[in-house]
This record gives structure tokens, C-alpha cells and sequence, in this order.
């Protein structure tokens, strides 16, 4: 059966994708029956440009409403064509929202999700109401201790039994992540955190991201973050983070690493420098 499948692979020419898109219009990235997906336009598109199926994947689902600045997937047909000639005609027909930023031969055995060793997510949060970008940050109303924010940030790094930050568990497998760094700075008028880690839980970081606020604005105590992650408890998933402030920073395969600096997603008004909170 091994066999057949990589005879298979060897027959296909095999591509790397590098996608950036806005999450607003679609029910995230896997294709579902009656609902717009950024998977689904890719691969209508890429169909559509060579007049045959296509095997399409992609490095990890992200949920309704989120966003992507390098989201990763690998594109497979049996017609093969110059890389750029294919990025340029799959641009012609996506949506203006979803957008190639590379398109490049890979391996056969390349594969998005499988080949990945680290994910990482960055979330906006504003400190003010503002008119130009409310579809890319979350505008935290309460006055927040970003020391305190910081310190909660802490408790998540390392292993832990993640159960209480995920919907519905018991679909998720084995519910423990090991979290690389949870880093959170200051960029004019946005608090940006950066999570890292291997993979990541339904709603998760979401859920990350609403815990420290509460503890942030004096609502939760860090004592109770630490419960939350030693026991099962359903109270978290009232805290969960809109999807709006949350974007796929970047996936990692073997031999890359992240740069050091965080950088806002949609810097419309986040002019000032980065800060270390």
C-alpha cells in the first residue's frame, strides 16, 4: 500500500504554498459542506487552472473569522507547470482576501501539516476603539496590568494538560501541548502576544488570550489560571477571545526559526516603538 501511494506522490508534481489571507468572509480553513472556506476557494481555484483534481493540505485549520499571515499548504497535480506561472493564475482567481505570497517546487513527501515543527499565532489587542481596523484586533475595554498579563503569560510555557482552553475535549485526542513562549509587547496603541508551540487545540490560544485578560484587568486571580491547568473546567470558554485579533504568524519546518521581533499584523495605528512589557 506504502508503495503505491509513493508511486502515486512520484507521478504528481508537488508544490509549497505561503498564503496570506483575511479570515472575516470565510468558516476558516477546512473545506465544509455549505460554507465558504479559504481551503475551498484554493482549491476551486487551483482546479480551475489545471482542469483536473487536485490534492490540497494545509499546515493546521484555523477557525471562522481568523486571519493568516503565512499560512502553509502543499498543492499536488498531476500537470505540472512552472511555479510562478501556477502562483500567478491562482492569484488571477482567488479572492481578493486570500493572497499567494510564494509558490515554490517541493519535495514529494512534502507535507504541510506533517513536515511542520512549530506554529506560531499573534493576537491584537487594542487599548482603544478604533474606526479603521476593528476586523483585526480586539479592543480590551477594561484598564489592564499588562506585569500581571506577563506573569500569567508564564504559567502556560512549558507541558500542561491544556482541557479547560479547548472546545469540546473529548474530540481533540490527547488535550497536552507543550507551549514554547508566550511573549507579549507593547506597539503604540496595540498589546500584541505571540504564542509558540508544536501544535495547537480548538480554540486555544483564543482562550489563552482571554484568561490573561481577566487576570490582566483584575477579574482572575493567577492562582485560578493554575487550577485551570492542573483540572477540567468548562469556565474558560466563557473568556474566549474574539477571532478578529487572531492571526497564523508563521509555520515552521526543519532548519527555521522565528525572528526575534514581534511586529503588529495590520499596523494601522499602532505607530511607536516596540516595547517589552
Amino acid at each position: 500500500m506504502k508503495a503505491e501511494i509513493h508511486a502515486r506522490l512520484r507521478a504528481m508534481a508537488t508544490w509549497k504554498l505561503t498564503l496570506e489571507y483575511k479570515g472575516t468572509r470565510y468558516q476558516g480553513w477546512q473545506e465544509q459542506p455549505n460554507a465558504r472556506t479559504i481551503q475551498g476557494e484554493l482549491r476551486a481555484a487551483a482546479e480551475e487552472f489545471f482542469q483536473d483534481k487536485v490534492d490540497i493540505g494545509g499546515s493546521g485549520r484555523t477557525d471562522a473569522g481568523v486571519h493568516a499571515l503565512a499560512q502553509v499548504a502543499h498543492l499536488r497535480s498531476v500537470r505540472k507547470h512552472p511555479a510562478e506561472q501556477v502562483r500567478l493564475s491562482l492569484n488571477d482567481k482567488l479572492p481578493s482576501d486570500i493572497h499567494i505570497l510564494s509558490l515554490e517546487p517541493a519535495p514529494e513527501r512534502f507535507h504541510a501539516r506533517h513536515s511542520a515543527t512549530m506554529r506560531s499565532y499573534l493576537y491584537q489587542i487594542s487599548k482603544r476603539r478604533t474606526a479603521f481596523a476593528k476586523e483585526f484586533v480586539w479592543w480590551a475595554k477594561p484598564a489592564l496590568d499588562l506585569a500581571r498579563m506577563h506573569d500569567c503569560a508564564q504559567l502556560f510555557e512549558g507541558r500542561h494538560d491544556f482541557w479547560s482552553f479547548t472546545e469540546r475535549p473529548q474530540e481533540q485526542g490527547s488535550t497536552v501541548v507543550v507551549v514554547d513562549q508566550v511573549r507579549i509587547v507593547e506597539c503604540g496603541e496595540l498589546i500584541l502576544v505571540r504564542t509558540v508551540a508544536s501544535h495547537f487545540l480548538w480554540k486555544m490560544v483564543r482562550r489563552l488570550v482571554g484568561v490573561m485578560i481577566q487576570v490582566a484587568a483584575g477579574t482572575l486571580e493567577p492562582d485560578r489560571v493554575q487550577s485551570f491547568l492542573v483540572s477540567q473546567s468548562k469556565e474558560v470558554g466563557q473568556w474566549t477571545a474574539p477571532p478578529s485579533g487572531l492571526f497564523l504568524e508563521r509555520v515552521l519546518y526543519p532548519g527555521e526559526s522565528l525572528p526575534d521581533q514581534i511586529r503588529p499584523a495590520i499596523p494601522v495605528f499602532s505607530s511607536g516603538p516596540e516595547t517589552a512589557s
